[in-house]
């Protein structure tokens, strides 16, 4: 049976022509530097199936996942596009990565020798990406590894056509930080001695950093959600995500009444309430009792009190009472804040603010790719 949305009391609505826009105003930033996308968790909450379509109008070839069942949705979607599995190849899939047109990026001499070895057992050279580890400690071949590589790279990458050399850097949102530099220098020196592949270096906040850090292919993610790719300044990105909700009911309360769990909000003049169906269940984090703000028709309406799982109670005593109703959409995201607004609200980033956007509201998408 579908379910209406007029069944749902929270919503999300997603322009993808913002999404669409974002993309090129990072590529307009690189130049002669393609951009690339990261679709990691599927969109990072938005909506892969949609997401990438804007993105392939928009003039975007290369996307990344992080795991290959998010690459498969992906080409479902755009059957020449090139999907790039972050994550590297699983030991028993090497048919499904190649039946879906799988590119894996070989974070380990480990993953080199499996793909190498499914090379061989087929008589084919496999295309596949290399990760070198440039000071994030995290995936990508250590310094060891890489001088192993570099030492021999005909043998160790016989029967691998290598597409992507790449690395990853840990603090390029951090201006005043010498290690994005640290990891430059080191990737150029180490792409340079490897002598194959199409460099790929910068991730969203990266690209900001100037041209000696773009290489050959970027690889932007959160800066195409409307996060900010350069917190030490305003957001060059638009926000494409409104999220907001009904109210259900409104009170009058007096003082000293207490509202929510753990009585955490005192009333301290008579004050209308209103309740409002969204909570942590729908990702809007606990972290957010009694900070930041909805607002109803441009009018702010404090959160007051503790989220739960299903419901948010907001201060409306200033906001006109004709406006602040059952049944008036209450406005969390969207042209009043962004991602980066609750997740100041939530001592969090905004990663973690649209991946964890939940499944309980009704999502309407506008514009390329709807």
């Amino acid at each position: 049976m579908t379910i209406s949305n007029d069944l749902y009391a929270t919503r999300l609505t997603i322009d993808l022509d913002v999404v669409r826009d974002n993309y090129r105003l990072l590529q307009d930033t690189l130049g002669k530097t393609k951009a690339g996308a990261a679709v990691k968790a599927d969109g990072y909450g938005l909506g892969s199936r949609y997401v990438v379509r804007a993105l392939w109008a928009a003039g975007c070839r290369d996307f990344f996942v992080a795991h290959p069942h998010e690459g498969v949705v992906v080409r479902d979607e755009l059957p020449d596009a090139i999907i790039h599995v972050l994550n590297g190849p699983l030991p028993n899939a090497v048919d499904d990565y190649l039946d879906a047109g799988l590119r894996p990026v070989l974070n380990s001499l480990g993953d080199i020798a499996l793909w190498q070895a499914a090379a061989k057992a087929r008589n084919q050279s496999l295309k596949a990406d290399v990760h070198l580890d440039t000071g994030m400690c995290r995936l990508g071949l250590d310094l060891t590894e890489t001088t192993r590589l570099l030492d021999d790279p005909d043998t160790l990458l016989d029967g691998i056509d290598v597409g992507l050399v790449m690395s990853h850097l840990a603090s390029a949102d951090d201006i005043d930080s010498d290690q994005s530099a640290n990891q430059r220098t080191l990737f150029k020196s180490t792409f340079d001695r490897l002598g194959r592949g199409t460099g790929s270096f910068a991730n969203s906040s990266g690209i900001f950093l100037g041209a000696d850090y773009h290489f050959e292919l970027a690889r932007p993610g959160i800066a195409l959600y409307g996060g900010n790719p350069t917190p030490y300044t305003e957001n060059p990105m638009r926000n494409p995500v409104t999220m907001d909700a009904r109210i259900l009911q409104v009170r009058d309360v007096a003082p000293p009444e207490k509202v929510g769990y753990g009585a955490s909000h005192i009333v301290e003049r008579p004050s209308r309430i209103a309740t409002v169906p969204i909570g942590y269940a729908d990702g809007f984090l606990r972290a957010g009792s009694s900070v930041g703000m909805a607002h109803i028709e441009g009018h702010p309406a404090p959160i007051a009190g503790r989220v739960s799982m299903d419901l948010i109670t907001l201060d409306v005593t200033d906001v006109p009472a004709y406006l602040a109703k059952p049944g008036a959409i209450a406005e969390f995201m969207g042209k009043h804040r962004t991602p980066d607004d609750l997740a100041r609200d939530w001592q969090t980033i905004p990663y973690e603010v649209l991946t964890g956007l939940g499944q309980r509201y009704a999502r309407t998408y506008k514009g390329t790719g709807a």
